[in-house]
């Protein structure tokens, strides 16, 4: 491998695709893990959680409860490609 490549004029951080935002948000350790544990064969568990929360805005009145549990039965159809981020 070549030891002289020159970085200088890149960029200064990493750029983030289409209208994402970066934060930060405290979850509770058993949620993100659940998360983790529903993505281990691939796919993005932050993409899993974007996609549980805009189901639950979409869904209006019903409970985070129940889109949760539509938004995981979506995701665990036997057949389906994990999109990963």
């Amino acid at each position: 491998m070549n030891g002289q490549y020159d970085f200088g004029n890149g960029p200064s951080r990493a750029t983030l695709k289409g209208n994402k935002e970066k934060i930060t948000i405290r979850l509770d350790a058993d949620v993100v893990q659940w998360f983790r544990d529903q993505v281990r064969n691939g796919g993005n568990y932050q993409s899993l959680i974007n996609d549980a929360l805009k189901a639950h805005i979409k869904q209006g009145g019903q409970s985070l409860e129940m889109t949760l549990r539509r938004v995981i039965r979506e995701e665990m159809q036997p057949g389906k490609k994990q999109v990963t981020a």
